[in-house]
């Protein structure tokens, strides 16, 4: 069993940069696949970007490719995601999620664990 906690999300103006973090509990930290997702209000959730077991394995959506880092720290459970030139379109609530495999996945249903998410919001 894994619980996730986000933090760091805020108001930023366009261009600006955030940092998200994702705390996970649980001693198997390093044997999850771990992704970002997020939901603008009446939009579905939609995938950012996951990190395998290995930092080498890293997808993103073709969206934020070139300005958001997924990265991971697994002495200390936790996930990140460095988001810089943010835009309007990027506001959101994101969501950390873990899956129990080798590699992470784009469909939200392929994740077992989720956290109760973060508010992004970009200003223009």
């Amino acid at each position: 069993q894994v619980q996730l906690v986000e933090s760091g999300g805020g108001l930023v103006q366009a261009g600006g940069s955030l940092r998200l973090s994702c705390a996970a509990s649980g001693r198997t930290f390093s044997r999850y696949a771990m992704a970002w997702f997020r939901q603008a209000p009446g939009k579905a959730r939609e995938f950012v970007a996951t990190i395998g077991w290995s930092t080498g394995s890293t997808y993103y959506a073709e969206s934020v490719k070139g300005r958001f880092t997924i990265s991971r720290d697994n002495a200390k459970n936790t996930q990140y995601l460095q988001m810089n030139n943010l835009q309007p379109e990027d506001t959101a609530v994101y969501y950390c999620a873990g899956r129990t495999q080798l590699v992470g996945a784009f469909e939200a249903s392929e994740y077992s664990y989720w956290g109760q998410g973060t508010q992004v919001t970009v200003s223009s």
